[in-house]
């Protein structure tokens, strides 16, 4: 794959003539709802086949080296049956170099709906979709989530489930949930040997917890219902993972923050999904969601307290429209797909731009009543920055927050980045 960017006054046939492909294709690959209509600065992904033309003298050994991939690999992309029969002008395939083995989730938290395509898109291209959520009790009651057909969807696609176990109460985390229930010992009891049955039963491969706002008070009975619980799943053949805040050092103060202890959860868990989102969240200033920037804060601190080959690094499928001025307590901006993102701004006229620092795509643009916006969200160009952000650390792979809002560029550009690890 490749990312073309529009210029002003590009159509999309000058693009695909550009790269030896077809309008069809890019339009496919990209989800745009007309061909015939582009802004500047939108980013698209070009399937490109990379072609050599063999020169007098060169040999399989130099074109290999050329390209970073092995002769081995040139032989059975061209079905070559004598390496030393190479002539000029000869037109060789090259194929893609050795790429890295991950892990990939995506969290499916629209399992109220009913609606199972999301699910059976991405199935193919990742190692787990984890469905949101089982709700816990004071008491340790377990409850969990009407997710059949979703599960079975999932399999059918060739990745594995996991139980995703949450504070809620309602449709919000609760503080004082978690902490009624992480200080009694006998519903901690019940909740694991519950979890061990629905686990076992509904065919899940393992349990992510995922505890928001708990108090500080709470970090160590939490540490402790992990402990207790890593055994029993174990056991059992399940993994346990957990989604942490993104912390940037051990102190960082704050209700989301302080429960959450990076080194025994990278001690006690199989992996952690990182949810290095949400910078841009729905009442706060407008900015990126995932500016890589502070991405990579939360990483340079992880990395010190929690083994690389357990981290998962979060990235999101949405981007976000604000209406300006941001007013504090006021302003709520909305939310909506990568696709929904680049068709406003189609319909606006808006230029896309691209913030280096932030590695993410933004514009602005005036509504009908002349009140000004700017949107960021996700495309090509920030996906890619992030992928070569996963392979730079190191780290185990990658975690979707959300599926359901269509991003069409996003799993042909993950299977070209990475070989995906399948459980299944």
């Amino acid at each position: 794959m490749e990312i073309a960017v529009v210029r002003p006054g590009e159509s999309l046939w000058q693009i695909a003539r550009r790269y030896g492909v077809t309008t069809g294709q890019v339009a496919t690959l990209n989800g745009l709802r007309d061909p015939n209509r582009l802004v500047p600065g939108l980013a698209l992904l070009i399937p490109v086949e990379r072609r050599h033309v063999v020169r007098p003298g060169e040999s399989l050994w130099r074109i290999a080296q050329l390209y970073g991939t092995t002769i081995d690999a040139i032989v059975r992309e061209n079905r070559i049956t004598n390496i030393n029969l190479l002539y000029p002008g000869q037109i060789l395939v090259i194929p893609r170099g050795e790429r890295p083995v991950i892990e990939a989730n995506a969290y499916q938290a629209n399992l109220a709906t009913g609606d199972v395509s999301a699910t059976a898109e991405a199935a193919p291209y990742v190692t787990y979709i984890s469905m949101f959520s089982a709700a816990v009790t004071e008491d340790g009651d377990v409850v969990p989530p009407r997710a059949e057909a979703f599960i079975s969807t999932a399999h059918q696609g060739g990745a594995a489930t996991l139980l995703t176990l949450t504070n809620f109460r309602g449709s919000t985390f609760s503080s004082d949930l978690a902490s009624a229930f992480l200080n009694n010992d006998a519903a901690v009891q019940r909740a694991i040997d519950e979890l061990v049955i629905i686990l076992r039963v509904q065919g899940y491969a393992g349990l992510n917890v995922d505890f928001e706002y708990v108090y500080p008070s709470d970090r160590v009975p939490y540490n402790n219902f992990l402990r207790r619980l890593q055994p029993r799943l174990h056991a059992e053949g399940f993994s346990l993972s957990t989604a942490l805040a993104p912390k940037v050092r051990a102190d960082q103060p704050g209700l989301l923050y302080e429960a959450h202890d990076y080194p025994v959860h990278g001690e006690v868990c199989d992996f952690v999904v990182l949810m290095t989102y949400e910078w841009g969240y729905v009442t706060g200033p407008p900015m990126a969601i995932a500016p890589l920037r502070q991405v990579r804060q939360v990483l340079d601190y992880a990395v010190t307290v929690i083994p690389r080959n357990k981290i998962l690094m979060g990235i999101p499928t949405y981007g976000r429209d604000w209406r300006l001025p941001y007013q504090r307590g006021v302003t709520r901006a909305e939310t909506f797909s990568p696709v929904t993102a680049v068709n406003r701004a189609i319909d606006v006229g808006a230029a896309i731009q691209f913030d280096e620092d932030a590695q993410s795509p933004f514009y602005r643009y005036w509504d009908a009543q002349g009140r000004e916006h700017i949107v960021w969200f996700e495309d090509a160009r920030s996906l890619q920055a992030k992928f070569d952000t996963v392979k730079e650390y190191g780290l185990r792979g990658v975690s979707y927050w959300v599926l359901g809002n269509p991003f069409p560029q996003n799993f042909p550009l993950l299977q070209d980045n990475f070989r995906v690890r399948r459980l299944r």
